[in-house]
């Protein structure tokens, strides 16, 4: 293999690696939201092809101890 096209390849190789790092660096920042009082509305759309399907909307607390607790089933002890 020739020396000059060695280092090409590594050089893309290099360049993709570095690339996905930073996207995924990226990416985990932008997930999510701040958490906070109030509530977060959620929207969700169905579409089964003619005339079919529903939209829904539902609200959830920004604080995330308070969403956990609507997990908690309603006869458990603390």
């Amino acid at each position: 293999m020739d020396p000059i096209a060695f280092v090409l390849i590594a050089l893309i190789v290099l360049a993709i690696v570095a690339l996905s790092w930073v996207s995924m660096k990226s990416d985990r920042k932008a997930k999510g939201s701040e958490p906070g009082k109030g509530y977060h509305t959620l929207r969700s759309e169905y579409s089964s092809g003619v005339g079919g399907g529903e939209q829904r909307e539902w609200k959830v607390p920004r604080d995330p101890q308070e969403y956990a607790k609507q997990f908690v089933p309603k006869g458990r002890k603390k």
